[in-house]
């Protein structure tokens, strides 16, 4: 059916030109992967731990090693994921063509709202104001987290004794379109923080059948409207971040 707007032009056909697994790679890849928008982060992780590259995800612009690791006893994944939802989706959408069941990421958020920095957030709904997800589910307002891997999350963190807070984020292509009115606006809707793939990832996790959910850490703020401060983008986080999101999803 023909929009005005192309993006509501949802196609539920499972089946598309291009498959995320048409290189038909001899690849095993365990259910359980941690897919981490957290830079160096992974890949020094990766040798701290011993882990192998098994694959190469490999875009226009660099490759994206992904790594096996043993952990109490298991295997899991683990890979670095690229800002931006389509990027993003696409590694995503990739690893789970290839095996992916239970996906567990992490990354940095900005702040709509007065929060301190490197303050933990998961995430219960994103609103989508991304593109990529309208690819994946029929147009709404917001899209759901799984509720499974949620409460993973906030198992490991009670684990952990780690203070946490239940939040909506805003989920945007528009890095420098956050504008003052509708910073203004998703606060008034809810929206606690804002980044740019939670809802698209929650949308592929969800059209293809796997439980997938998201630790945020806070980073830069917006809740002055004329003064925004990029503090550290939560730097300090990152390595927790990371162990816990290992954590998570060896218990999905």
């Amino acid at each position: 059916m023909k929009y005005d707007i192309p993006l509501l032009e949802y196609d539920p056909d499972p089946k598309a030109v291009v498959t995320p697994d048409h290189e038909h790679m001899a690849m095993e890849l365990p259910e359980r992967v941690v897919f981490a928008f957290l830079g160096d982060t992974v890949d020094d992780y990766a040798q701290e731990h011993g882990a192998r590259i098994i694959s190469n995800f490999v875009s226009a612009t660099k490759d994206y090693p992904l790594y096996v690791l043993n952990h109490a006893g298991e295997q899991f994944g683990l890979m670095q994921a690229p800002v931006g939802a389509p990027a993003a989706v696409q590694i995503l959408d990739w690893l789970i063509g290839y095996g992916a069941k239970k996906v567990i990421s992490a990354g940095s958020c900005g702040t709509l709202e007065e929060l301190d920095e490197n303050v933990i957030l998961v995430p219960s709904r994103a609103l989508r104001d991304e593109g990529t997800s309208y690819h994946y589910l029929p147009a709404s307002r917001y899209v759901e987290i799984s509720m499974t891997a949620k409460k993973v999350i906030e198992l490991v963190l009670n684990e952990y004794n780690l203070p946490y807070r239940e939040v909506t984020t805003w989920s945007t292509d528009g890095f420098f379109r956050e504008t003052p009115g509708k910073v203004t606006s998703r606060r008034q809707e809810g929206c606690s923080v804002v980044e740019m793939e939670c809802s698209a990832l929650a949308a592929c996790a969800a059209f293809r059948g796997i439980e997938w959910g998201e630790i945020l850490y806070t980073g830069d703020t917006l809740s002055n409207l004329e003064a925004y401060d990029e503090r550290n983008f939560g730097r300090d986080s990152r390595a927790l971040a990371l162990q816990l999101c290992v954590d998570a999803v060896m218990k999905i």
